[in-house]
């Protein structure tokens, strides 16, 4: 029975031994969950990050992850009061995704204040990692001036000298417009017009003849999800394009794309950091997406995979979680997974990667129901983004 007892003991002291090394990591995806933003993130950015949390093999690595997920409802008040309670009363470390630029602002500074970690790959404003950045913010996935030089220098390229805009108003919008204003204007372009839209709207069409009356030759749509989908329906109703007139979606996602049908979105030039066709792995990644979302992944979905991957990379390498040493290795360590491939994160929490200019087929091109885009050009990383020193960031030193 002593001896029994001896070894009861050791394997008790083995296992609380084997348990203090053990890390604890609660992870919040924060999102629209019902309204416009939601096929773009939703509940296909939670299943991004258990995909994450699986392939990494966390528990194998005595890291235990518990994913909760909250609705912001695109509103900055309901966002910051998650983001409050999460960090204060339920012990979540990270909080991922959060589209609705103003919503993401807001947790920036809330997690900031709180020394937690942000991992946005929702929102757009390019502020994130500007005037607005973080020691405790990466921005993953895109942002407004990588759009506004990656479409928007596109459409300049070709011809589009002269812009009206319709903007979303709040501050997403107001960046995108913003820093695609200043491509435009730099290429020797000219900013005849623009107009602020509800956000959410449903009803366009005062706008688009706004727009229409102007005489632009481009018309760029500073909006995204539901909003750009609904734009860009009451566009080819009104027939601005037959007209003339060009439609540059500025933020458009594969999934905004499949809900319009080629019939309407064929020849649209756009930009994203990632597409389900890209190569063997995006394909084999995206399928298994697919079998539990029930469709193809948007970027924004793969940049929560990417990103929830690389902060587990290194609180594995840090040995706890403990934010200042997570976003010091996150910082040092090289990105790299199958859905971007490698990168860093810069200074200013800018994650960077190549992005790549898409042009959407034509419906005689398309071989299936997501075949949807051709690559124009890739970008490469250290051209995709906003320059280090250009920002305004207080981190770049």
């Amino acid at each position: 029975m002593k001896t029994t007892g001896k070894i009861l003991g050791a394997l008790a002291g083995l296992l609380m031994a084997g348990s203090a090394y053990a890390t604890d990591v609660k992870i919040g995806v924060m999102n629209d969950r019902s309204g416009i933003y939601s096929d773009i993130g939703g509940e296909g950015s939670v299943i991004a990050a258990r995909m994450a949390v699986e392939d990494f093999g966390a528990a194998d690595k005595g890291i235990n992850v518990e994913i909760v997920s909250a609705d912001h409802q695109n509103k900055p008040d309901v966002g910051s009061n998650i983001a409050r309670q999460w960090y204060d009363t339920e012990g979540v470390d990270v909080i991922a995704d959060v589209p609705t630029s103003s919503v993401a602002l807001a947790v920036n500074d809330i997690t900031r204040e709180k020394n937690k970690i942000f991992l946005n790959s929702g929102a757009a404003t390019s502020d994130l990692t500007g005037a607005k950045c973080s020691p405790n913010t990466v921005h993953w996935t895109y942002d407004t001036w990588q759009l506004a030089h990656g479409t928007g220098g596109a459409m300049v390229a070709a011809g589009g000298k002269t812009w009206f805009f319709l903007t979303a108003d709040y501050a997403f919008g107001h960046a995108l417009e913003r820093d695609t204003a200043a491509v435009v204007k730099e290429a020797g372009g000219e900013v005849i017009g623009s107009v602020k839209t509800p956000f959410p709207g449903t009803d366009f069409s005062s706008f688009l003849l706004q727009a229409q009356s102007s005489g632009a030759q481009v018309i760029g749509l500073a909006n995204a999800g539901g909003d750009t989908v609904n734009s860009m329906k009451q566009a080819a109703e009104f027939g601005i394009t037959q007209g003339g007139q060009a439609i540059a979606g500025l933020l458009v996602f594969v999934n905004d794309v499949h809900a319009l049908g080629l019939d309407i979105a064929q020849g649209l030039v756009l930009t994203e950091t990632f597409y389900w066709d890209l190569n063997d792995q995006t394909r084999e990644w995206s399928a298994r997406f697919e079998k539990t979302a029930g469709k193809k992944p948007s970027m924004i979905q793969a940049g929560v995979y990417a990103a929830v991957l690389h902060y587990l990379k290194a609180v594995e390498a840090v040995g706890d979680k403990d934010p200042t040493k997570v976003m010091a290795k996150m910082k040092e360590m090289p990105t790299d997974d199958p859905l971007f491939g490698k990168g860093v994160v810069r200074a200013d929490g800018r994650k960077t990667h190549d992005a790549y200019l898409f042009r959407v087929k034509k419906p005689d091109q398309s071989e299936g129901e997501w075949d949807l885009y051709e690559t124009v050009a890739t970008i490469p990383a250290d051209k995709a983004f906003r320059p280090l020193a250009d920002g305004g960031c207080e981190l770049v030193k």
